[in-house]
């Protein structure tokens, strides 16, 4: 009796989509798939590899044996090797054994498109099903294109899953299940409009975070099944905050039953080193040449926003995608066919990408990780660009960081560092981002690195978030930046939770819940965020009390708000801005409130617009600045 039937998923028009690079539901045709074939429930598997001389299917139903049930290779020279194996069900564990023709090498891989895998660091695929949950989340799928368009306000809460909270009494993970109560509970609580996953797909490494993935189609096991994944998703739905996962198209590692050197060649990786290796985290880099393995990207990307309901994908390393001497010194990269620096295949790549991901789904987002002055990443594909929704906006935070770790007596030195991103803010549709990669290695937590005692630390921090909400752009804040955590992020340890027993700490939590409801309620701070015709400078050029003012604006005047910041010690009781027009100012925000830990200097009293010419505004009026701290105004 054969133990392997002859069976497929694939049509001819399957096939020459994929060997043409254009499918982007691989996955439901590769992998593993409970089927019911001549009567019998079973699995058909799916694998390519297209330089095995042979495949089989081991698992814990055949005692891992690679003569039981060797696949079938197909006959139109797609390298897909396929079968259907009886009484193989829900929960099975198995990996593929490949013997190469190159060489007789044996390799035995976990499956590329496994929708479960095993806890790390065990490394088997499990046999599973997604289709058979049951999705709640139809009423914001429905208006989800309005909520999640780039008019519309992004606060994203970034979180590592692992490290955000943990049973402290049982010394593990929070589940899937667990967070979807309490995760859940406190980003709405703090009022973000979105969080962001750092990456949740499979990984065998804890220290990488989730960056070095092997089971691109798996969520992590480390908490739970998929279905308690798609569970947390719907949560945050239902709780009207939308889902941003972490996407990895960049790298993969080298562990021996991932992609890399799958099938006894570089099939997924580029074979030529200079192309094929990142030196920096020694992995793999993606063939982007390769039809098949553009298929698999960007049927990943389409599988966790179709399956999973996602939101939007922020596609990690980006800048080291489309430059061949990215990290690389001269002799080790290779000019492409122009002369240039650029990797052509890479960013044919992207553009694909994104116009597939646009193309298919209403109301997502990509969002990219792209640290160069590389032009275009948000502009439409057709318009010459990547295609990229938003781009992290690098350098707005290292020059913010920067600036703020100097002692305020010599900020009035460096007021071009805290002003120079207005310069290039509407160049690109900016988030910005205060993120992990920002409070590790040395470099010190958000609130650590602020100087001065206490009170002017914590005064910074308000300040600093309060000109980052203000500042053009949509938002992200790495989790413990919101209550004030003074030690550097750990991924093998919870967040300082203990800190919200110190009324300090519960005053910044209580800020940032505020700073997120003024910037959601306000449209002003949105409506135009990637828009020139969204601000205007009232003064950038008061070097000597390093104080800057600006007018952001909304689609109606009525909304616009004056910004005011003051970032020395300094206290003004009477301080000069030039407005547009007459009328009366009212205070609608102050980071200085007794509420958040300030020292109450507010501006109480509606203030009187004057006609006369300041700051080359034909009106004045005449303002209160608190030391440290953030002042919002609107006309009355």
């Amino acid at each position: 009796m054969t133990k392997v039937k002859p069976f497929s998923l694939f049509t001819d028009f399957d096939i020459n989509l994929f060997k043409s690079g254009k499918h982007y539901n691989l996955f439901e045709k590769f992998g593993s798939h409970i089927v019911t074939y001549e009567g019998e429930k079973g699995t058909y598997f799916s694998v390519w590899a297209p330089s095995a001389k042979s495949v089989s299917v081991i698992g814990d139903f055949n005692f891992w044996n690679a003569e039981e049930h060797p696949l079938y290779v197909r006959w139109d020279s797609s390298g897909i090797w396929e079968g259907f194996i009886p009484h193989v069900g829900k929960g099975s564990l198995y990996k593929y054994a490949i013997t190469s023709n190159i060489n007789d090498v044996k390799t035995e891989k976990a499956d590329p498109y496994a929708v479960r895998c095993e806890h790390p660091p065990k490394t088997a695929s499990i046999v599973w099903e997604t289709s058979n949950y049951t999705w709640k989340d139809k009423s914001w799928m429905s208006y989800r294109s309005e909520k999640n368009g780039l008019d519309r306000p992004y606060a994203v809460y970034e979180v590592h899953l692992g490290s955000w909270m943990k049973n402290v009494e049982e010394d593990r993970f929070l589940t899937y299940a667990e967070l979807s109560k309490t995760l859940v509970d406190y980003v709405k609580e703090l009022n973000f409009t979105h969080v962001e996953f750092m990456p949740i797909m499979e990984y065998p490494y804890d220290p990488s975070w989730g960056y070095q993935i092997t089971g691109y189609f798996a969520p992590t096991s480390r908490f739970g099944t998929p279905q308690e994944f798609m569970g947390l998703i719907d949560a945050f739905h239902d709780a009207d905050i939308g889902v941003i996962l972490d996407w990895v198209p960049s790298h993969f590692p080298s562990d021996a039953h991932g992609l890399g050197n799958f099938d006894g060649s570089n099939l997924y990786e580029h074979p030529d080193i200079r192309k094929g290796y990142h030196q920096d985290w020694k992995s793999l880099i993606f063939n982007y040449e390769r039809p098949e393995v553009r298929s698999f990207l960007i049927s990943n990307a389409v599988y966790w926003l179709k399956n999973y309901h996602v939101d939007a994908l922020r596609v990690d390393a980006v800048a080291s995608m489309i430059y061949l001497d990215y990290s690389r010194e001269d002799g080790e990269w290779e000019p492409n066919i122009y002369g240039g620096n650029e990797n052509l295949e890479a960013i044919s790549f992207l553009k694909e990408c994104n116009q597939a991901i646009y193309s298919m789904f209403d109301g997502v987002q990509t969002i990219a990780e792209e640290s160069t002055a590389f032009t275009g990443v948000t502009n439409k594909v057709e318009h010459g660009g990547l295609g990229f929704g938003m781009k992290w906006m690098m350098g707005w935070m290292h020059d913010t960081l920067d600036y703020f770790k100097k002692d305020p007596i010599y900020r009035s030195y460096h007021q071009n560092e805290i002003t120079f991103s207005l310069a290039y803010a509407f160049s690109e549709h900016f988030m910005l981002p205060i993120s992990h990669d920002e409070v590790v290695y040395g470099k010190n937590s958000v609130l650590g690195r602020m100087p001065g005692d206490e009170w002017q630390r914590f005064a910074n921090l308000r300040l600093m978030l309060g000109y980052m909400y203000t500042h053009p752009g949509t938002k992200l804040l790495f989790m413990g930046a919101e209550f004030g955590q003074y030690n550097e992020w750990n991924f093998q340890t919870s967040l300082d939770w203990n800190l919200l027993e110190f009324k300090p700490h519960i005053q910044t939590k209580s800020y940032v819940k505020t700073l997120n409801t003024l910037y959601k309620n306000t449209p002003a701070l949105y409506e135009k965020g990637f828009a020139q015709a969204g601000f205007e400078w009232i003064s950038y050029d008061d070097h000597k009390n390093a104080v800057m003012s600006y007018i952001r604006k909304g689609h109606d005047e009525k909304n616009d708000l004056i910004v005011v910041c003051n970032f020395t010690p300094n206290y003004h009781e009477k301080y000069d801005i030039g407005v547009p027009r007459k009328g009366s100012l009212v205070e609608v925000f102050n980071s200085d409130s007794s509420e958040f830990g300030g020292g109450n200097n507010l501006n109480i009293k509606a203030i009187k617009v004057k006609k006369n010419t300041t700051n080359n505004k034909p009106f004045t009026a005449t303002i209160l600045v608190p030391p440290l701290a953030i002042c919002v105004f609107k006309y009355k």
